[in-house]
C-alpha cells in the first residue's frame, strides 16, 4: 500500500492545472496579471494613504437621532454653546485675582483664544467679555453693567470696583472660583467652519497648548478641559499608539520566524498583512473617511487577523513542499483546502464589524466601515495574493524539511506516543476529560455571567476615562471640580413655552418645582435657572429682605426682571425658551441615570400645550443620550453578531452540532470578557462597545480552522481522537502560535500612557487567548458529545487519502 507521501508525489507529477474551481483556475493560471494589478493598486493606494487625516468631530460622537439630541439640535441656535465647549481656567498661586497683573494676563489669554479659528465668539464668556454683567438694586431702581468697569485701569480703586461687581454678578462658583484664586473663560466651539470643513482638533489643541506655555509663568497656571482637549490629547498620544503597533509587528515577526526558520515565508506573511493595512488607509480618504482616536486601533486589528490567516496558508504550503510537492502545486492545494474556511472566518469578522452599523453614532459607524473594509481586503491579500506569491518565492528547503520531519515525527508518534502537548489536548476528546472541561466551562460561564451583570453603561470615573488619572487633562478637571460649583458636567433642561410666556408665574413655578427636585439629588452640585434669578431679583427689589425670596406674582416685576437683567443664556429673546442648568458632581452612569429619571418623570406629569420640559443639552445631557443609545445597542449587537456567525458557520459545516461546537466556546469567552470589564472598572461606552462584539467575529477564526480539518477527517472514517489530532498537526499548531503571539503583542499596550489603549490591549489579549483555549479544549470536548456519536454511526472502513 502506498504511503500518503507517495500519493502526494504522484499527485504533484500528474497535477492537472485545469483542475480546481473556476476561481482557483482564474487566479493561479493568470498569476502575473494578478500580481501586476496588485502592484498598481499598492502604488495608487499607498499614495492615497498619505492624504489620510486623523481627526474627530463632536457631532460624530453623539447619537444625532436620539430624542435628547434632536431636542438640543432643534434649539441649538438659541443655546449659548451648550454642546461642544471648552473651559479654560486661569489660576494664580500668589494672592487672588484682584491684581492688575492677573487681570492683564487674563485679558491677553481671553483675546488670543477669542481669535482662534472655530471659536463661537458670540457666546464666549469671561470677566473680559461685555456679556458678563452685574445687576443691583439702588435707590434709583435696577442698575447694571459689565463686570469689568469701562474705566478699568488696574488701579486699587478699579480693582475694588471689580471685586464689588463680581459679588453682585452672581458669577461666584460660575466664572469665578469660590476662593477668588481663578476665573474661567468659557469657549463654545463650532464643529465645522462656515465652509463646512471639520474643525482640526489636533491643530486647535496645539494652539491652546501654545497659549498655555506662553502665559504659565509667575505663579499663573492654565487649566483646560473639554471635548476638543480630550481629542487633542488622544491624537497627541498616537505616537505611542504607533510605537506599540510597531512593537507588536516586531514581536509577531520574530515569533513567526522562530517557528518557521524561513525568512521568505515570514516576510511574505507580514508583508501581505501590512499590505492590507496600506490598502485600507488608502481607500479611507478616497471614500471620504478619516481616522479618529477611537478607530485608530482598526489597522492593528486588520494586521492581527491577517497574520492569523496568513500563518495558516504558509503552514499548509510549507508542509506540502516538505513532502516534495512543487511550490505552485502546494500553493494551489493549500488554497483549495483552506479558502472556504478562511473566507467564512473573514466574513464572520466582517459581520462582527458590520453589525455595529445599527448604532446611530457616526464614529462607531465609521469604525464599522473601516474594519469591514479592512477585513474584506484581507480576503484578497492573505487568502489569494499570499498563496500566489508563495507559489513564486516558495519556502526555504531547510524550513520545509524541518516542518516535514516534525510532522512525520508527530504522525509516527500518533500510533505510539504522541507529542506531550498535542497528547494533552487530545485527551479532551475522551469522555472523562471532556466532561471535566464542560463542567469547568459551565462554572466559568456562570461566574462570568454573575460578575458581568455588574457591567455599567458609560463612564465610571470622573474626568476623561480615556486618559490616565495622572494625565494633565484629568488633573485640570480635578482642580476645576474642586473650586467651582458650576462643573463642566452640565445637564440642561430646555423648557418651551408659548411666545412671550416664559416669564409668567405659572411657567416659572413649574420650572422652580423641577429645580427643587433636582437639588435633592446628591449628584447635583448646584442649579441655575431664570426662576432662581427672579427670586434673587425679588429680594433686591424689596430692600434686600430675604422674606421676599420667592418668584414675584406681579407680572410687571417679572417683565422688568426679564427685560433688564436676566442673562441671555437663561431665556431667549422671544421669551419662549427657558434653560434650567443642573451642574453635576461627575458624569458617571449612575449620576446621569438619576437625573434623567427625575426630569423624565417630571416632564410626564407636567408637559402640556402651554409648557414642555425637554431633555437635554449640555455635556451631561448629551452624554446621557449616548449612554441610552449604547445601552439599547449593547445586547442587540451581540445577538446580531452571534446570529450572523451562526448562519455562516452553518453554511460551511451544514451541521447544527458542528455549529454548536464552534459557537459555545465564543459564548464563554464573551461572558468572561464582560466580567473582566467589571473587574477592571471599564464601562460600556462609545470607545469600548465594539470590542466584545469584535471578539466574537475574530474568535470564530480559530474554531473554523480546527473544526474544518476535524470534520474532513471524520468523514474519511477516522475516530474523533485521530481526526482532532490531525487538525492539531495541521492547523492547531498555527492556532496556538497566533493566539499566543497576538495576545503577547497587544498585552504590552497595558503600558500605554493612553488608558483607552491600555484597556483595549488587555481586553483583546484576553479574548485572543481565551478564544484559542476554547478552540483547542472546549471544542473537542463538545465534539465528543455532539460529533463523535454521529460519526461513529456513519463511520466506514478507512481509506488511504492524502493527509490534510
Amino acid at each position: 500500500m502506498k504511503t500518503s507521501d507517495e500519493v502526494f508525489l504522484e499527485n504533484t507529477m500528474a497535477f492537472d492545472r485545469r483542475s480546481g474551481s473556476l476561481l482557483e483556475r482564474a487566479l493561479f493560471n493568470h498569476r502575473l496579471i494578478v500580481l501586476l494589478l496588485c502592484l498598481i493598486a499598492t502604488v495608487l493606494l499607498g499614495w492615497q494613504s498619505t492624504r489620510l487625516k486623523v481627526n474627530a468631530g463632536f457631532e460624530k460622537m453623539i447619537p444625532l437621532q436620539h430624542e435628547f439630541v434632536v431636542n438640543y439640535m432643534a434649539n441649538k441656535s438659541e443655546l449659548a454653546g451648550l454642546g461642544n465647549a471648552l473651559r479654560i481656567v486661569v489660576s494664580t498661586e500668589q494672592g487672588n485675582i484682584f491684581t492688575a497683573e492677573y487681570m492683564e494676563v487674563l485679558r491677553k489669554i481671553n483675546d488670543e483664544v477669542f481669535l482662534l479659528p472655530g471659536v463661537e465668539r458670540s457666546h464666549m464668556k469671561s470677566l473680559w467679555t461685555p456679556a458678563v454683567r452685574w445687576v443691583a438694586v439702588t435707590e434709583d431702581g435696577l442698575e447694571g453693567g459689565p463686570v469689568i468697569p469701562d474705566n478699568f485701569d488696574g488701579s486699587p480703586a478699579s480693582l475694588e470696583e471689580l471685586r464689588t461687581n463680581v459679588m453682585r454678578s452672581g458669577q461666584l462658583g460660575q466664572l469665578v472660583a469660590f476662593d477668588y484664586k481663578s476665573t474661567t473663560i468659557y469657549v463654545p466651539l463650532f464643529d465645522r467652519d462656515p465652509e463646512g470643513r471639520q474643525l482640526d482638533y489636533h491643530a486647535f489643541s496645539q494652539q491652546l497648548e501654545a497659549v498655555r506655555a506662553k502665559y504659565e509663568k509667575g505663579g499663573v497656571k492654565v487649566h483646560i478641559i473639554g471635548f476638543a482637549k480630550v481629542v487633542g490629547e488622544l491624537i497627541d498620544g498616537l505616537r505611542e499608539v504607533l510605537m506599540f503597533f510597531g512593537l507588536a509587528i516586531v514581536i509577531c515577526t520574530i515569533v513567526l520566524y522562530a517557528h518557521t526558520r524561513c525568512w521568505r515565508s515570514t516576510t511574505l506573511v507580514v508583508a501581505c498583512s501590512l499590505l492590507a493595512v496600506v490598502w485600507l488607509l488608502g481607500l479611507l480618504p478616497a471614500l471620504g473617511y478619516e481616522l479618529d482616536p477611537y478607530s485608530v486601533l482598526v489597522p492593528f486589528l486588520v494586521f492581527a487577523i491577517g497574520m492569523s490567516h496568513g500563518a495558516q496558508k504558509m503552514n499548509g504550503i510549507m508542509q506540502d513542499v516538505g513532502r516534495g510537492m512543487d511550490k505552485v502545486v502546494a500553493a494551489r492545494y493549500t488554497f483549495r483546502r483552506l479558502f472556504l474556511a478562511g473566507t467564512t472566518a473573514l466574513l464572520a469578522d466582517a459581520v462582527g464589524f458590520g453589525v455595529l452599523m445599527v448604532i446611530q453614532i457616526q464614529v462607531i459607524q465609521d469604525l464599522a466601515v473601516a474594519a469591514s473594509l479592512g477585513v474584506g481586503i484581507l480576503i484578497f491579500t492573505n487568502l489569494v495574493l499570499l498563496p500566489i506569491l508563495l507559489s513564486y518565492v516558495g519556502v526555504s528547503p531547510e524550513a520545509a524539511a524541518r516542518s516535514m520531519e516534525a510532522n512525520q515525527a508527530d504522525v509516527a508518534e500518533a500510533s505510539h506516543r504522541k507529542h506531550p502537548m498535542w497528547a494533552f489536548l487530545d485527551l479532551f476528546t475522551q469522555r472523562r476529560w471532556a466532561t471535566w472541561a464542560l463542567a469547568v466551562a459551565v462554572i466559568l460561564a456562570v461566574l462570568g455571567y454573575g460578575v458581568g451583570r455588574g457591567l455599567k453603561i458609560g463612564d465610571l470615573e470622573p474626568g476623561a476615562p480615556e486618559l490616565r488619572p495622572s494625565s494633565r487633562y484629568n488633573q485640570d478637571n480635578s482642580y476645576i471640580t474642586a473650586h467651582y460649583a458650576a462643573s463642566s458636567d452640565a445637564y440642561v433642561v430646555m423648557v418651551r413655552t408659548q411666545p412671550f410666556q416664559c416669564n409668567t408665574y405659572e411657567s416659572l413655578a413649574a420650572i422652580d418645582a423641577l429645580e427643587w427636585e433636582l437639588q435633592q439629588l446628591p449628584q447635583v452640585e448646584s442649579t441655575r435657572s431664570f426662576s432662581g434669578f427672579a427670586k434673587q431679583a425679588s429680594v433686591g427689589m424689596n430692600e434686600g429682605s430675604f422674606h421676599w425670596f420667592d418668584i414675584p406674582r406681579n407680572q410687571g416685576q417679572l417683565n422688568s426682571v426679564a427685560n433688564r437683567g436676566a442673562p441671555r443664556e437663561l431665556i431667549n429673546q422671544n421669551c419662549d425658551l427657558v434653560t434650567l442648568y443642573a451642574y453635576l458632581t461627575d458624569h458617571k452612569a449612575e449620576s446621569l441615570e438619576g437625573v434623567v429619571k427625575v426630569v423624565s418623570d417630571f416632564a410626564t406629569r407636567h408637559n402640556s400645550d402651554k409648557i414642555k420640559f425637554l431633555s437635554a443639552a449640555g455635556s451631561a445631557g448629551i452624554e446621557a443620550a449616548t449612554n441610552i443609545v449604547v445601552k439599547e445597542a449593547d445586547r442587540k449587537i451581540l445577538w446580531l453578531v452571534y446570529a450572523a456567525v451562526t448562519i455562516l458557520a452553518f453554511v460551511v459545516f451544514r451541521s447544527v452540532r458542528a455549529v454548536a461546537c464552534a459557537i459555545i466556546p465564543l459564548v464563554v469567552t464573551t461572558l468572561l470578557a464582560e466580567a473582566l470589564m467589571v473587574l477592571l472598572g471599564i464601562g460600556v461606552k462609545v470607545a469600548t462597545l465594539p470590542v466584545i462584539a469584535l471578539g466574537v467575529g475574530i474568535g470564530v477564526d480559530y474554531a473554523l480552522y480546527v473544526l474544518t480539518v476535524t470534520l474532513a477527517e471524520l468523514r474519511r472514517g477516522k475516530t474523533l481522537s485521530q481526526a482532532y489530532y490531525s487538525a492539531l498537526l495541521f492547523t492547531g499548531k498555527v492556532v496556538v502560535l497566533t493566539g499566543l503571539t497576538l495576545s503577547g503583542a497587544v498585552c504590552i499596550w497595558a503600558a500605554s500612557p493612553i488608558k483607552f489603549q491600555a484597556d483595549m490591549g488587555l481586553l483583546l489579549a484576553f479574548m485572543f487567548l481565551w478564544n484559542m483555549l476554547g478552540a483547542l479544549i472546549l471544542l473537542p470536548a463538545l465534539a465528543h458529545f455532539l460529533l463523535e456519536p454521529a460519526a461513529r454511526t456513519k463511520r466506514t472502513p478507512q481509506t488511504v487519502v492524502p493527509s490534510a
